[in-house]
């Protein structure tokens, strides 16, 4: 499943990749905010969540360097 999730990340162009970032930070925020309020279900999403912003963040350097080799 995780390489479906990054083969499907990959796919995306730059801006799309922002744009989901941000949704993936404001999600870790509010993931944050519902643990320390003990209202939270899924902890494993906070995982989940930091995971996918790591890949992201790791696609978009792949970009941007293979932008600048070219």
């Amino acid at each position: 499943m995780v390489n479906r999730v990054v083969s499907n990340l990959r796919t995306k162009s730059p801006d799309q990749l922002k744009d989901h970032l941000l949704r993936l930070r404001k999600e870790a925020f509010n993931l944050r905010f519902q643990r320390a309020n003990g209202q939270i279900k899924n902890f494993n999403r906070i995982r989940l969540v930091r995971r996918e912003i790591a890949q992201v963040k790791t696609i978009i350097s792949e970009k941007a360097r293979a932008m600048a080799l070219t």
